[in-house]
């Protein structure tokens, strides 16, 4: 399991900035908020592929693909809240406060998406 948590933890930076990338590039077009939810949409779909065979060595399947956004519900919900948290309680920079966000939501992803990817 620690192999799996490191290589989860490698395949989060990537996600995370795959994620940063995509959502500074949606702030030019969207309100931050609504770049928030489909920067994570986009990454949520690449961090499907690299979970299943980086992380857990398993197979892609449809029925995989279409539990696994279920088990970042949770990680959307928290870092949607801590970024409208972050830049409307505090006052933190919106293009640095979901950085912030995602690191209280990554111990949750982890084991919620090993549930999902290595049990079905």
């Amino acid at each position: 399991m620690k192999g799996q948590i490191l290589r989860f933890a490698l395949v989060g930076t990537v996600n995370t900035g795959t994620y940063y990338v995509s959502y500074r590039l949606l702030c030019l077009w969207l309100p931050y908020l609504a770049a928030h939810v489909l920067a994570t949409v986009l990454s949520m779909i690449g961090s499907f592929f690299m979970n299943v065979r980086f992380t857990f060595g398993t197979s892609p399947s449809w029925q995989k693909f279409l539990r696994f956004p279920l088990t970042n519900v949770t990680s959307l919900v928290l870092t949607t809240a801590g970024v409208y948290a972050l830049v409307s309680g505090l006052g933190v920079d919106p293009r640095t406060a979901p950085l912030i966000a995602a690191f209280g939501a990554i111990p949750v992803t982890f084991l919620i998406a090993r549930c999902v990817l290595v049990s079905t």
